[in-house]
């Protein structure tokens, strides 16, 4: 093994899923420290079942065994908060890895201190953004905790090696663990991506065989549906007049999205590391509400306030895409967003076919649109000739650069 951090932990709290990776880890883990290692499981609507993580926990002998579910807590405080920016990574992708991970670095710490714990630990690779994510989390909430990344201190830097590691402490493997895998995959309510080894040239198409929560959008139905989302201060709050808590509201659009092939992306993004990559997406409720949550926007903000807004989105994006959560400059940029939601209300209706989502309807009680003045019949409310003087005084700049040029 290459060199290790020359302190002793007397306990680590692991972020552990219960796959090949973490697996070696938590007994790579027990090896190189001997002291007690804590797993924790978070069930962020990843939609597989739990349960084996407990059980591989036990089998490695560890005592305090975490699996919660915080998927209300993550669609409640992490994604609707982040819609709310309207929040668009290089302008497409919807963050559904980025939002996750502090969380998963929020929980960890508070276990960490409920059991007392002076070291945390995760499965990110040293090439990847998670890392970041994860470790930024930590540093924010509980700054003298100590962090154990495996993946930057041991020598296991292979596929083949991780097994031979497994096979060597009896590390139970599944059975297509032993192929090559044709891609890796991370899951929660938000969305699903897949990366690496089959997709990585950017060129290949990946085999639609691959795509877990979406249709075909050529094999969706060849009928659209409508759909109406009700709005109450920027977060969603029902479907088609039924109320919902977030995280079944956004189950919901989950499954209405995906059976008109809605929210696949193929993306290369840039990052944070200073790499590019290729990432697949299927986001199909998180598609639906973005759309769905411009159109009330369009009604309700006033136009200083949405154009301001859209300035400040990728900033706010690239944030979130980098790990800094729990920065000053998001939280000071979420208070900025959040009071821009005020009159955020009303009901959106939209229509769902073969892939798009198309805004249909909107309305809100507190609407800016005035018919009163927008109308192209006749009205009282608006002269038009005041136009002639606000173009005048608009064109007045480029007037004066105009004579100025002909001049020289």
């Amino acid at each position: 093994m290459s060199t290790i951090q020359s302190y002793r932990p007397k306990k680590i709290v692991l972020a552990f899923s219960g796959g090949l990776d973490t697996s070696v880890i938590l007994r790579w883990l027990q090896q190189t420290y001997g002291c007690e290692v804590i797993t924790f499981t978070a069930d962020l609507g990843q939609g597989e079942e739990l349960e084996p993580a407990r059980r591989k926990a036990e089998l490695f002998g560890v005592k305090q065994i975490f699996i919660e579910d915080l998927r209300e807590e993550f669609v409640r405080d992490f994604v609707f908060p982040m819609f709310r920016a309207n929040a668009l990574y290089e302008g497409t992708y919807l963050l559904g890895t980025s939002i996750a991970r502090p969380l998963i670095a929020k929980r960890q710490i508070e276990i960490a201190r409920q059991v007392g714990a002076d070291a945390v630990a995760h499965g990110a690779t040293g090439k990847g953004n998670d890392q970041v994510r994860f470790e930024l989390g930590y540093y924010a909430l509980q700054p003298d905790i100590q962090v154990i990344a495996p993946w930057r201190l041991w020598d296991l830097n292979s596929r083949t090696k991780l097994l031979d590691y497994a096979e060597q402490h009896q590390i139970p493997i599944a059975r297509d663990k032993r192929g090559e895998p044709p891609y890796s995959t991370d899951a929660n309510l938000l969305h699903i991506s897949y990366e690496g080894k089959a997709l990585e040239d950017p060129w290949v198409e990946p085999d639609e065989d691959m795509f877990t929560r979406s249709v075909n959008p050529a094999m969706a139905p060849d009928q659209p549906e409508a759909v109406e989302i009700e709005f109450l201060k920027g977060d969603p709050i029902a479907i088609n007049g039924e109320a919902l808590s977030p995280a079944a509201l956004l189950t919901r659009l989950n499954s209405l999205g995906g059976a008109h092939g809605i929210g696949r992306l193929d993306l290369v993004e840039n990052r944070f590391v200073g790499m590019k990559s290729r990432g697949i997406y299927e986001t199909p409720g998180g598609t639906i509400l973005s759309i769905a949550r411009r159109g009330i926007e369009s009604l309700t903000l006033d136009r200083g306030a949405a154009h301001l807004k859209d300035e400040i989105m990728p900033r706010y994006a690239e944030l979130i895409y980098n790990g800094f959560w729990f920065s000053p400059e998001r939280q000071l940029l979420q208070g900025l967003i959040d009071e821009s939601q005020e009159f955020v209300s009303g009901t959106v209706r939209v229509k769902l076919f073969k892939g798009s989502v198309r805004i249909v309807g909107r309305k809100s009680p507190y609407s800016l649109y005035n018919q009163d003045f927008v109308t192209f019949e006749a009205d009282q409310v608006y002269n038009q000739k005041d136009a002639e003087g606000f173009i005048k005084l608009n064109a007045l700049r480029l007037r004066l650069a105009s004579l100025a040029r002909k001049k020289k």
